[in-house]
């Protein structure tokens, strides 16, 4: 059975990247324009098997539209990637340094290189996409316009890559879902991901929490985000290492739907282990 797998952007997104890493070629690619778009087409299109979906940047933090879309979503996370992002300055064919007047990138590529920029008198010109703006200018070139975008894009799209490695911290890793429907195999190292709501009373959240604690389990990260039909009543995104298959873990469950005044689980799934994990509050 062929995979498919649906990313959202244009061909040389980091996201492309992402799935290489992951499934090498053995999987056919399915661009999408949005990340709504992103999860329609898996729900939609039968030979869309899994999806490649950015959730955090090391330097940027998280991606909101992606954790809202996990929450409402029914699709399960199936693995944990994590990549290494590097930006390449790109320039229509014959272009030099002293030639560029601006840039175009997503805004986030554009701050991660922002002193490049300005060490280079460049305007920082926002665009909807990495990839997009390479595309773009490929298709029409400017005078005195270059890109932020991938390499790869720039093999694609015909465009010179005049410089590399141009991100100001080297420290700047994008972790990414693949998310599909169903539950995957335990693997050797695993996280479970998912959200919760406290109820309103003190020291809720310090309760739930302490669940997790008193299984001696490891919480990797912890972030609040806005609960969108209730003002001013936050819900919680939780990853910690383990499966929910361990006992340890629906023990912490268990208990966690005691407190809790919602629970859902986004997924138990492989995962990369790192040196340093990250914490998000």
């Amino acid at each position: 059975m062929r995979k498919v797998v649906a990313f959202q952007g244009v061909h040389g997104a980091n996201s492309e990247l992402a799935i290489r890493q992951h499934f090498a070629d053995s999987v056919e690619l399915f661009p999408c324009r949005t990340l709504t778009d992103l999860f329609e087409t898996i729900y939609r299109n039968g030979d869309v098997i899994y999806g490649m979906l950015p959730v955090e940047n090391a330097l940027a933090g998280a991606v909101s539209k992606a954790y809202e879309l996990l929450m409402d979503s029914d699709l399960r996370i199936q693995a944990e990637v994590i990549l290494h992002v590097h930006h390449a300055l790109l320039v229509p064919p014959g272009t030099k340094l002293e030639d560029l007047k601006c840039v175009r990138s997503h805004p986030q590529a554009l701050a991660q290189c922002e002193r490049y920029l300005k060490r280079n008198n460049l305007e920082s010109v926002p665009w909807y996409d990495t990839a997009g703006a390479a595309k773009d200018l490929g298709e029409k070139p400017e005078p005195h316009v270059g890109v932020i975008a991938t390499q790869l894009a720039g093999e694609l799209y015909g465009l010179d890559v005049l410089d590399t490695q141009i991100e100001d911290v080297e420290y700047n890793f994008t972790r990414f879902f693949v998310i599909g429907n169903d539950d995957p195999e335990p693997g050797e190292y695993n996280k479970t991901s998912l959200v919760f709501a406290t109820r309103n009373h003190p020291a809720a959240l310090y309760d739930c929490l302490g669940e997790f604690a008193k299984q001696s389990i490891n919480l990797t990260k912890i972030e609040s985000r806005p609960r969108r039909n209730r003002p001013w009543e936050p819900v919680f995104y939780l990853d910690f290492e383990g499966h929910w298959q361990d006992m340890n873990v629906q023990e912490a469950l268990t208990r966690l739907l005691q407190r809790a005044s919602f629970v859902k689980m986004l997924g138990s799934y492989p995962a990369i282990k790192t040196e340093r994990q990250w914490v998000g509050i």
